[in-house]
């Protein structure tokens, strides 16, 4: 809204301009009629430009006006400079030394505006180059990975409301993300998809700030492969990297990058059983060892019980006689509970729902 405000002020003014080089003195109406549409359609195409380049980065047009500003302050020193050393025939000839001031202006300002804008990310000394590190309160921003985003739970997350840092997913992310969607393989062409999906959803949700960066970072130039570019990305940035990737995780601690592993957050939120206490757990298939029975909990957690071969597809109330925390996730161990109810110091064994909701 301020946007078009802006370019309704803008308009106002080069109307105005344009009526007031309409009624320039002593010129012909043709003349003046070629003034008063060449003002209002180089403003139009101003506009125009605007509107269509939607994507500006601050860098770019930081070189193009320096070059410019450069380029004219050059331009004109030079051709100062050069005065005393053209002929006085050629010095009093008015034409003549404006053509050669505009040509040497033009030339310095094209070559100070490509030189700028082909070392911008290196060229950081001289204002307005200088890096002023953003002062970021609270979290620092999270880099999304591929794998994060195919595995959806990322956005389940965000809609609980506790998430309140800004997400970046790079552009070369997406576009793997991409490149798995357009796969041959339909397990991957379904998957490529679901990330795409997520991400569209995650777009719709006002409640957190998705940015898709362009990642046009000069030490990701000689970085190929996409988890070590995001490891870098994300250390150039400041940022923690997002993934379910075990490899992935490896790397960038060993760069000193952290990382948020998704696995290991849903194991921490699994709820703790401890030793002797009971659960009621349906069993579902036999277990490895002699008289073992395998049951879930609601969470997905794993519940081995001894001597519970024989309670396949019943509920089963158990006694917990350990818990093994692993990289895959936590798995509980327990015993058929043969007692009487109320005969326990836990009393009768409610059935397990859950984690309870906040």
């Amino acid at each position: 809204m301020l946007m078009w405000v802006l370019r309704g002020f803008y308009g106002a003014l080069i109307i105005g301009l344009a009526v007031m080089a309409f009624d320039l003195p002593n010129e012909g109406f043709y003349t003046r009629l070629l003034a008063f549409w060449g003002v209002l359609g180089l403003g139009a195409l101003v506009v125009a430009a605007d509107i269509l380049i939607r994507t500006k980065q601050i860098t770019t047009l930081s070189a193009v006006y320096f070059g410019l500003t450069l380029g004219l302050l050059l331009g004109y020193l030079f051709s100062e400079a050069l005065k005393p050393f053209i002929p006085a025939d050629a010095r009093n000839h008015q034409l003549l030394n404006r053509g050669l001031q505009l040509l040497i202006t033009g030339i310095f300002c094209y070559v100070v505006t490509s030189t700028l804008l082909q070392t911008k990310d290196e060229f950081r000394f001289i204002i307005p180059y200088v890096e002023f590190s953003k002062q970021i309160k609270g979290n620092r921003p999270l880099a999304l990975d591929t794998s994060v985003i195919i595995d959806g739970r990322i956005a389940d997350i965000c809609d609980t409301r506790i998430i309140d840092s800004k997400m970046i997913v790079p552009r070369f992310v997406l576009q793997e993300l991409q490149g798995i969607a357009d796969s041959s393989d339909k397990l991957k062409r379904n998957r490529g998809r679901r990330g795409l999906d997520i991400l569209k959803r995650m777009q719709g949700n006002n409640r957190i700030e998705l940015q898709i960066h362009e990642a046009n970072l000069p030490e990701l130039r000689d970085v190929h492969r996409v988890d070590e570019r995001l490891v870098v990305f994300a250390k150039v940035l400041g940022a923690r990297v997002v993934t379910n990737d075990f490899n992935l995780n490896k790397i960038a601690q060993l760069q000193g990058v952290e990382v948020i592993n998704l696995n290991e957050v849903a194991n921490a939120l699994k709820t703790v059983a401890l030793p002797g206490e009971g659960l009621t757990v349906k069993l579902v298939k036999p277990g490895d060892q002699i008289g073992q029975g395998v049951g879930y909990l609601d969470d997905g957690t794993m519940v081995v019980v001894e001597g519970g071969r024989n309670s396949i597809n019943q509920d089963v109330a158990i006694v917990v006689t350990s818990v093994l925390q692993t990289p895959a996730g936590r798995m509980i161990f327990g015993r058929v509970d043969n007692r009487p109810p109320g005969s326990g110091s836990s009393g009768e064994l409610p059935r397990y729902q859950g984690p309870s909701p906040t």
